[in-house]
C-alpha cells in the first residue's frame, strides 16, 4: 500500500533541493524527511546516461534502504552552444568534487565570446518516485539564457547565470517563492504532486 505511515523520503543529501521539493510537496499531508535522516546512506552513484535513469537509480536504491517511497531527481543544465553540455554532468561539469562556484566558473569561461542570441540554454528537471508497487515519473523543463556574469544572491548551483525566458532575472535574483513558480523542478513536482494525488484516490489513503 502506497504512503503507508504517510512517509516521503527524498533520495538527495543535498539540503538546497530538499527545501525546494518540500516547498511544493508541503501541502500533501505527507510526512517528507531527506537522507540527513539515514546517515548510514552514503552517496548513491549516478551512473545513468540519462537524467531518467539517474533518477531512477537513486530512488529504487533509497527504497530497497528504507522501506519507504522514494522520491528522487536529477537535473541537467542543457546549453545550446556546448550541444547541450553539460546534460546529465551538470553537477560534476568541474569535476567530480566540484563547488556550485567551480561549475558556474567553468561554464563561464567555456561560454566567453559567444554572443547573447547564442547563449540559449534550458534546465531539465526528471522526477521519480519509486514504491513496492508504484513507479512514476514526470519531467519539468524551463527555457532561459546563460549570463555573462553572475547575478543574484539567491538560489543555489547554476541559478546566478540562468536567466530565466521572459522574467529578465536569473534565479538568484528571484526569490524562493518566484523561483518555485516557475522552476524545472518545480514544474516535474507539480506534475508528480498530480500523480501521487490520484494514486491516493485510487487507494482510498
Amino acid at each position: 500500500m502506497m504512503f503507508r505511515r504517510q512517509t516521503l523520503v527524498l533520495a538527495t543529501h543535498n539540503p538546497d533541493k530538499q527545501t525546494e521539493m518540500n516547498a511544493v510537496l508541503s501541502d500533501l499531508g505527507l510526512d517528507v524527511i531527506g537522507l540527513d535522516q539515514y546517515p548510514e546512506i552514503d552517496d548513491i552513484p549516478e551512473n545513468g546516461t540519462t537524467l531518467l535513469e539517474n533518477a531512477l537509480i537513486k530512488a529504487r536504491a533509497v527504497h530497497l534502504k528504507t522501506g519507504f517511497p522514494a522520491l528522487a531527481d536529477d537535473t541537467g543544465l542543457e546549453v545550446d552552444a556546448l550541444h547541450g553540455a553539460p546534460g546529465v554532468y551538470s553537477a560534476r561539469f568541474a569535476g567530480e568534487d566540484a563547488t556550485y562556484q567551480d561549475n558556474v566558473k567553468k561554464l563561464l569561461s567555456v561560454m566567453a565570446g559567444i554572443s547573447r542570441q547564442n547563449r540559449t540554454a534550458r534546465f531539465r528537471t526528471v522526477v521519480a518516485l519509486i514504491d513496492s508497487d508504484t513507479e512514476l515519473w514526470t519531467e519539468g523543463i524551463i527555457e532561459g539564457l546563460i549570463t555573462r556574469e553572475q547575478r543574484g544572491a539567491g538560489g543555489f548551483g547554476y541559478d546566478p547565470i540562468f536567466e530565466a525566458a521572459d522574467t529578465g532575472k536569473t534565479f538568484s535574483e528571484m526569490s524562493a517563492a518566484q523561483k518555485n513558480e516557475i522552476s524545472h523542478r518545480a514544474r516535474a513536482l507539480q506534475k508528480m504532486r498530480k500523480k501521487l494525488i490520484t494514486v491516493f484516490e485510487e487507494k482510498g489513503e
